[in-house]
C-alpha cells in the first residue's frame, strides 16, 4: 500500500518540482533587492557638551531609544571637526553649521534644523556699529575646528580686517573674558536659548551688534539668512534687547554618510521633526526642519519625506514591525509575479505527465499486440507476454489520475483485457 501511495504521488512531485525550483530562484532573486536590516546602534558628532548641538542630540537619543535604536553622541570642537569625522566614516551623522561643505561633497543632508544666529557681543565702553569698528580690537572667534571660527573669519575677511588680535576662546571662557574686559568683543553661534547667549544679552555692560548691512552679507553668502530679533523679545519687562537687532544666521544641518540605512534615515527624520517643528523666537511653527539653505545635497529619502511624509507602515506601526513587514513585501512581490504564471503552467505540465504515461503504456501494449499477430507463440513466450500485460495493468491501477483522465484509463484497462483475451485464444 505504501508503494502504491508513493507511485501515485510521483507525477505530482515531478510536476511540482519545477515550481519549487522556480520559487527558490524567486526567493534568491527577491533577496537581492531586500535592504540589509538596519543596525541598532548609530553615532552622531556634536559640539561641546554646553552647546546646542549636544543638547539637541540628547533629545534625538531619547526619541530613537523609544524605537530600539541607540544613538552614541561624540563631542567635538565644532562643525569643522564634525564634518571631518563624517567624511572619514568615524560617525554616521553630524550636526554641521551651514556654509562649511563643498558643492562636490559625497555627504547627504537630512535637512536644515533651525537658525543659528551669529552673535557679536562687545563691551558698551567700546562702541561697535559695524564690523570694521573691530579694527585694533581683541576679539574671540572660537578654537580651530569650530564653525564659529570659520564663519567669523569669513566675515572679517569680507571687511579686510587684518589688524585685530584673534583669541581662540569660546563658550563660558569667552563670556568671562568679555565681561572682565580681557577681550573687547566675541563671536558666538548658537540658539537664543543657550546659556552663553542668555548670560551676555542680560549683562548690562555688554551690547549686541546689529548688522545693518546684513543684506549685503546675505548676497555675498547665500547660505546665510537675515533674521530679526524684535525689541523686548527676550524680556519684555526689562525691554531686552532695548532695540530691534538684525542678525545673520546660517542654519544647522544634519548630515549623513551616503550609505546610511534608508529606514534609519526616516526614523531620524521623524525625530528631528518632533524636536524642531515647534515655533521659536526666530522661526514659526513647522518652519523647520526644511530643505532650505542646505550644506549638502538632500538625500532621496529625506526629499520624499518632506514632500509626502513617512512611509505608510511607519506612520502607524512600531519601527521594527514596519521594517519586518516592508522586507517581507519586497520579497513577496517578485514571488507573486512568479506564482501567477506558475499557476497557469503547472496544471498543463501535470496533465502532460499523465498523458505521456498513458501513451507509454499504450506503446507497451501495442508491442505485445504486435507479437501476438506477428508469429506463432510457444508456451514460454505466451507466459512472458502475460507477465508484461500484468505489469502494465498493475502500473495503471497504482497511479491515481485526475477524474478528467478516468475515461482514458478505463479505455486502457479495457484494451489490456482485449489483448489478454487475444493472447489466450
Amino acid at each position: 500500500m505504501a508503494g502504491s501511495k508513493r507511485t501515485s504521488k510521483k507525477d505530482s512531485l515531478l510536476a511540482g518540482g519545477a515550481g519549487i525550483v522556480l520559487l527558490t530562484a524567486g526567493f534568491w532573486l527577491a533577496y537581492q533587492f531586500v535592504e540589509p536590516a538596519p543596525p541598532t546602534t548609530i553615532s552622531i558628532s556634536t559640539g561641546s557638551q554646553e552647546g546646542a548641538y549636544y543638547a539637541n542630540a540628547l533629545k534625538y537619543k531619547t526619541l530613537l531609544a523609544e524605537q530600539g535604536i541607540t544613538l552614541n553622541i561624540k563631542t567635538s570642537a565644532g562643525s569643522t571637526e564634525n564634518l571631518q569625522r563624517l567624511l572619514s566614516g568615524e560617525t554616521d551623522l553630524a550636526l554641521v553649521q551651514g556654509g562649511l561643505t563643498q558643492t562636490d561633497t559625497p555627504l547627504q543632508s537630512l535637512g536644515s534644523l533651525y537658525y543659528e544666529p551669529i552673535w557679536i557681543f562687545h563691551q558698551k565702553s567700546q562702541p561697535i556699529n559695524k564690523l570694521t569698528d573691530l579694527a585694533g580690537k581683541k576679539v574671540a572667534i572660537g578654537p580651530e575646528g569650530s564653525g564659529t571660527r570659520s564663519l567669523a573669519s569669513l566675515l572679517l575677511a569680507d571687511n579686510q580686517l587684518n589688524n585685530i588680535t584673534l583669541v581662540d576662546s569660546a563658550g563660558s571662557t569667552a563670556v568671562k573674558q568679555l565681561i572682565s574686559g580681557d577681550i573687547d568683543a566675541a563671536f558666538f553661534i548658537g540658539s537664543v536659548q543657550s546659556s552663553t547667549i542668555q548670560t551676555l544679552i542680560n549683562q548690562p555692560s555688554i551690547n549686541l551688534v546689529s548688522l545693518d548691512r546684513a543684506d549685503a552679507y546675505k548676497r555675498l553668502h547665500p547660505f546665510l539668512s537675515k533674521v530679526t530679533l524684535p525689541e523686548g523679545i527676550i524680556d519684555l519687562k526689562n525691554n531686552i534687547p532695548s532695540a530691534e537687532k538684525t542678525l545673520l544666521a546660517p542654519t544647522a544641518n544634519l548630515l549623513m554618510t551616503s550609505d546610511f540605512h534608508p529606514a534609519l534615515s526616516i526614523l531620524v527624520l521623524q525625530a528631528i521633526q518632533q524636536v524642531h517643528r515647534p515655533s521659536g523666537l526666530l522661526a514659526n511653527a513647522s518652519e523647520f526642519p526644511n530643505t532650505n539653505n542646505l550644506t549638502a545635497p538632500i538625500s532621496d529619502v529625506a526629499d520624499r519625506f518632506y514632500k509626502k511624509g513617512p512611509p505608510f507602515l511607519m506612520r502607524y506601526l512600531p519601527f521594527w514591525t514596519a521594517i519586518m513587514i516592508d522586507r517581507f513585501i519586497v520579497m513577496l512581490v517578485p514571488l507573486l509575479v512568479l506564482l501567477i504564471p506558475l499557476a497557469k503552467v503547472l496544471p498543463p505540465l501535470y496533465r502532460w505527465r499523465i498523458s505521456s504515461r498513458i501513451y507509454r503504456w499504450y506503446e507497451s501494449l501495442h508491442e505485445v499486440d504486435d507479437k501476438i499477430h506477428g508469429i506463432t507463440l510457444n508456451d514460454e513466450e505466451r507466459v512472458a507476454l502475460h507477465t508484461e500485460l500484468s505489469r502494465i495493468e498493475n502500473e495503471v491501477n497504482k497511479v491515481k489520475t485526475p477524474l478528467s483522465y478516468a475515461e482514458k484509463v478505463y479505455h486502457l484497462l479495457a484494451h489490456i483485457n482485449l489483448v489478454r483475451n487475444k493472447l489466450q485464444k
